[in-house]
């Protein structure tokens, strides 16, 4: 599957964004998931901010190609869908859509047209987006939350957006994400290996007086082969816990 059009992934705005370290927090979520375009409305400490590379945690592409504007009219000019992300209602009346449904929106408004550019915008770390900023958004964004604590900081605001799109890119270009790879697990033993090992386990109990009384060895060997043949052992360690038996039974001398 080819990687998807720069064009078909949503800017990631960032309205008076006030410390460094922030913005490269924000950069880092976005690489993480596929997203590298980001665009600054007037940063407080202006731009480039030497507090951003080392948050950014190698994402240096994001901050690299990062764009500065004036205002955000000018920044999202030439965006047809606009979402801004707040969790206060602000007097004006617009849709209200959460992340998975603004992802869901930005994938479809991809395929009807792969040149509209989509764009999410997130207000000051403090404040938040004002009104007339809200105004300008076609939707607004934002997510269910505990209305006691309603406080995200701006890289977890970001890395929910971005890993909301990642999922809609997951189905419709599965090679451009990819699941951490999971530990190879070892086939189980050939039933073989585990007669050979519960074999071994008998005997050394036997000689040790385990099996007693005689009238309950079928039943405790039983007991014993359930117990062994549970976590469906590899080979490896069968071979492994043979080795310990066979150490037990012939202990080297000291």
């Amino acid at each position: 599957m080819s990687r998807p059009d720069s064009n078909r992934r949503p800017i990631i705005v960032l309205v008076r964004p006030q410390l460094g370290e922030n913005i490269g927090k924000a950069a880092r979520a976005m690489l993480n998931f596929g997203l590298t375009e980001m665009r600054l409305v007037a940063p407080r400490d202006g731009w480039p901010n030497p507090d951003a590379g080392p948050s950014a945690a190698g994402a240096d592409i994001v901050l690299e190609n990062a764009r500065i504007y004036p205002t955000l009219a000018e920044a999202v000019a030439d965006c047809a869908h606009v979402y801004a992300t707040t969790v206060r209602k602000r007097g004006v009346t617009k849709p209200v859509v959460t992340p998975e449904e603004a992802a869901r929106e930005i994938q479809e408004a991809a395929d009807l047209d792969d040149k509209a550019r989509c764009a999410i915008v997130f207000g000051p770390e403090r404040s938040g987006l004002e009104t007339e900023e809200v105004a300008l958004a076609r939707k607004i964004l934002t997510v269910p939350i505990n209305p006691d604590f309603a406080s995200l900081n701006l890289a977890q605001a970001v890395i929910l957006c971005a890993y909301e799109w990642s999922k809609t890119q997951a189905r419709a270009h599965p090679a451009e994400l990819v699941q951490p790879t999971e530990e190879e697990l070892l086939p189980p033993a050939p039933q073989e290996e585990l007669d050979g090992m519960i074999a071994q386990f008998e005997t050394l109990l036997e000689k040790a007086g385990y099996f007693f009384p005689p009238d309950r060895a079928p039943a405790t060997k039983r007991t014993l082969r359930n117990l062994l043949t549970k976590p469906g052992w590899n080979h490896l360690e069968v071979r492994t816990l043979r080795g310990v038996l066979s150490a037990l039974g012939n202990p080297r001398a000291r």
